[in-house]
Order: structure tokens, then C-alpha cells, then sequence
């Protein structure tokens, strides 16, 4: 089952098991950089790292799924020197920040990229940062291949 098939749920902190609870704070020590490890964290918040795997990846802040908003794009370029230059400066002037970026080798004058951006911070709607992108003389066709935290 994929994670678009899956429920969620808005419940508070009270109610949580504690094992949820201390994970939370496990994730908060390891992000603030206040630990150098799992093993450290987990011994701190007197948390097994086996409860710590079980929910890491189920349980979150509410903070956090509200501003993480992540879209994926697919490029397809023309193969030219400064492009992908280009490409990142009208994305960094959106106000998005760059998660991921695969860019395949060229082939034939073409070459594939593929950005996963943070858009918590955009400063424009979505439509119009795509519109800004395809003006690009040098993009030949942009795809959405996903979106969501």
C-alpha cells in the first residue's frame, strides 16, 4: 500500500503512547544536532532503537507536514553551456529550495533533469513558476511528476 492509500491522522500529543512521544524527541535531538548518533539519542530519551525504527518514519510534528510541500519536475533541455545555471537561478528566485537534482549525461543536443523542490518558501504560485520555467528558450518540455511531503 502507497502512502496516498494510507490515513492520517491529527491527534494530540497527549494521547500518543510514549514510545511515540520519545521519538518524536529522538527525531528533534538528531535534526538540532544535539546527538552524534541514533544510539546516542535513543539512550538519552531511554527509547529502544527498535521502537525508534518502528515509528520514525509514521510519526511527525504537526509543524512539519504543514510547511514541507515538495512538487518533482522533469526537464527535458537542449544540451547548451550555462543551462542548468540558468534552470536553478529562476528556481532559487522563486523562493524554492532544491531537495534533489539528477541530470542525466547528453545525448544527441538533449539532456534530463529531474528537481524535487521544497516550495514552503515560494514566493509565487506554482502555474506561474512553471510558466517562468518554460520560457527558458533552451526548455523543451517540463513535466510534474509528483507532489506532496
Amino acid at each position: 500500500m502507497e502512502n496516498t492509500d494510507k490515513k492520517f491522522y491529527l491527534v494530540r500529543e497527549d494521547v500518543l503512547p510514549e514510545a511515540m512521544k520519545k521519538t518524536l524527541d529522538v527525531k528533534e535531538m538528531l535534526e538540532r544536532g544535539k546527538v552524534d548518533s541514533i544510539a546516542d539519542a535513543v539512550q538519552q530519551a531511554d527509547l529502544s532503537r527498535s521502537a525508534f525504527y518502528k515509528y520514525r518514519d509514521t510519526v511527525f510534528p504537526f509543524s512539519t507536514i504543514k510547511k514541507e510541500k515538495i512538487i518533482s519536475l522533469f526537464f527535458h533541455l537542449e544540451d547548451r553551456s550555462g543551462t542548468l545555471s540558468k534552470l536553478l537561478s529562476v528556481v532559487a528566485n522563486s523562493g524554492c529550495n532544491i531537495v534533489t537534482l539528477h541530470q542525466t549525461i547528453p545525448l544527441q543536443g538533449r539532456a534530463n533533469v529531474t528537481l524535487s523542490l521544497n516550495t514552503s518558501n515560494i514566493t509565487m504560485e506554482i502555474d506561474e513558476l512553471l510558466k517562468e520555467l518554460r520560457k527558458l528558450e533552451f526548455v523543451e518540455k517540463i513535466e510534474v511528476l509528483g507532489t506532496g511531503a
